[in-house]
């Protein structure tokens, strides 16, 4: 018998667009020299289904009113600050994708979920990188119990899926998704085609029998997920962990969640018995000294459905370069450079031959326009060497004439900083409460100029 002939196709690795033949950019999303040539499987592709495999998917249409919401309630990992970035905890039959760099705590963090679960569901743990061995040797070290959870070393996915038919687990880790493979691609594992094809073959199998699926990815250099863009379209929801590897804190926030609010964020502390969860996260981000210097000032943004509250410092020097250094840590430094233009035009102060650093205490990344105006503040204070006291809290978007816009959830950022103790707010004039908390004075102000003024 001839042997089959072997398809091709060329996939972007940035967007997953296909192509019948070879390109140098992706005219989907403009990327160049991202299309590279995948083969593909000549046997059909088997569906799977809760008999096992069949060549025929049990499918059936239903009215929208007529689902039944009871069959999938979510259920808890065991980590408050894991169920808040999932939006109240895992869904079953979800796929849940993990990423994060190397060392900063994936596998322990799952490590520990898993044994948590086991003790009151089945729970199967893959590993595919480490040998079981080594993972009994953390667990061991971390003194987690671990007589109920069911291990497996294994990186063929059919395989897998065959062994978790007879197991049957509620829930399922795959470590990692880089690692896996399906004998129908010939391409080798870590592959665009193999990471695509691995994904869509488990998140199918975890929807057709209503087991939830935890995948860890691997990121690259520049801290996004690694593989092609259609990994992070097929799975339900994408978590990434942050965090130095000789940092103590590690943040989880959720990039993509069809359960519930993006942008959520999530701190745990590293020690020597695994990762523990930050009750208080304001409470760390904001251990200053006894002594504050200028150019620091408390900023309270919004992380999905919280107030937390960060401080932001800033340095202003002489700059002996003919181009000065604008240097922005944890915030976007075009907005700096954005904020600096609107400062000289609407406050009248100068700062183009000065050095700008600003800094964001905790590893903390903002990303809302809130922390316009306290990061001006402080800008000027470290300008004009003026202490800013340290009891008072700053928030308010600036627009591009030099007004105070208003951010959205005012009345609980403000009741947030009163409950750790501060008793002065500069904050928009449409974000005034109408009845601030007690022992707390909350100052409204329209432009930079009425700000300037205040402090």
């Amino acid at each position: 018998m001839a042997k089959a002939k072997q398809k091709t196709a060329y996939v972007c690795t940035e967007c997953g667009a296909d192509y019948p033949r070879w390109a140098g950019q992706c005219s989907e999303c403009g990327s160049w020299n991202t299309i590279s040539e995948v083969r593909l499987g000549s046997q059909t592709p088997r569906q799977h289904t809760r008999s096992g495999f069949s060549g025929v998917t049990q499918a059936k249409v239903q009215v929208l009113s007529d689902v039944d919401l009871e069959q999938v309630p979510r259920f808890s990992s065991g980590f408050s600050e894991l169920d808040r970035v999932l939006g109240g905890g895992i869904v079953p039959g979800s796929a849940i994708l993990i990423g994060g760099s190397p060392g900063a705590g994936k596998s322990t963090l799952l490590l520990q979920t898993m044994c948590q679960l086991a003790e009151s569901m089945s729970a199967l743990y893959v590993t595919g990188e480490e040998s079981l061995q080594q993972v009994a040797m953390r667990a061991q070290r971390l003194k987690l119990p671990t007589n109920k959870l069911k291990m497996l070393a294994e990186t063929s996915v059919e395989t897998i899926c065959e062994l978790a038919d007879q197991e049957k687990p509620k829930i399922m880790v795959i470590d990692s998704i880089q690692v896996m493979h399906l004998a129908d691609i010939q391409s080798a594992p870590g592959s665009v085609s193999q990471v695509r094809e691995a994904a869509a073959y488990l998140t199918r199998y975890a929807k057709q029998n209503q087991v939830a699926i935890i995948m860890v990815g691997h990121v690259t250099k520049d801290g996004s997920l690694a593989g092609p863009k259609v990994l992070e379209h097929c799975i339900d929801c994408s978590v990434m962990l942050d965090g130095d590897s000789d940092g103590r804190y590690r943040t989880l926030r959720g990039t993509k969640n069809r359960f519930g609010a993006v942008n959520e964020l999530g701190v745990f502390a590293m020690t020597g018995a695994g990762l523990k969860e930050v009750k208080n996260p304001s409470a760390i981000f904001l251990s200053r000294g006894d002594q504050q210097g200028n150019g620091s000032v408390v900023i309270v943004i919004w992380e999905g459905t919280r107030p937390l509250l960060v401080e932001i410092q800033a340095l202003v020097d002489h700059s002996q370069l003919s181009n000065p250094r604008r240097v922005a840590v944890g915030t976007e430094q075009n907005r700096l450079a954005l904020l600096l233009a609107v400062l000289h035009r609407h406050g009248g102060l100068a700062l183009g031959d000065q050095d700008v650093f600003v800094n964001v205490v905790g590893g903390v990344r903002i990303s809302e326009t809130s922390a316009d105006l306290a990061l001006l503040l402080a800008i000027v204070s470290s300008f004009r060497e003026k202490e800013l006291p340290r009891d008072l809290i700053v928030f308010g978007e600036v627009g591009l004439s030099g007004e105070i816009r208003p951010v959205p959830n005012g009345s609980e950022r403000i009741n947030e900083a009163a409950k750790h103790g501060f008793t002065r707010a500069i904050v928009p004039i449409a974000n005034l409460p109408k009845k601030p908390p007690e022992g707390m004075q909350v100052q409204g102000v329209r432009t930079i100029a009425e700000a300037l003024e205040l402090v």
